[in-house]
Formats: C-alpha cells, structure tokens, sequence
C-alpha cells in the first residue's frame, strides 16, 4: 500500500512513508484519510488542503523468482 498526499493550493504531490508516519502517531493510530488528513500540512507552501490517494501495491508476487 502507498499513499500519496496532494496540496491542492500548490499542486505539490508527494509519497508518504508509512512507516515514519507510524513512528510519528504510532502504531495503533488509525491512518484513514480522515484521520491523517487533520494533521497534514503542505512542506512548500503550508498550505493545509490536503488529499490523499491510496494505492495498493499491484506488482506480481513472482516477478523476481527463479526458473526452475
């Protein structure tokens, strides 16, 4: 899973890191986008109209096995 927090007062886009955040809130804070987005902030311009995108991660689970 990523997600990806967008400014949508500068159009600034970026990947959070799950495992910071959890670092940060801990790790039985609920991380849904209601709950996040709150406490969100744009790093350029501070602006604190924030979406999130959630994305599963899709890659094959067999992409790097050896052929037998």
């Amino acid at each position: 899973m990523s997600v990806t927090a967008g400014c949508l007062d500068c159009h600034r886009h970026q990947r959070l890191d799950l495992s910071a955040l959890r670092g940060r809130f801990g790790p039985d804070a609920p991380a849904m986008e209601w709950d996040l987005r709150p406490k969100m902030k744009c790093a350029v311009c501070g602006g604190k109209r924030i979406t999130l995108t959630y994305s599963p991660d899709t890659r094959p689970k067999d992409l790097h096995r050896k052929k037998a």
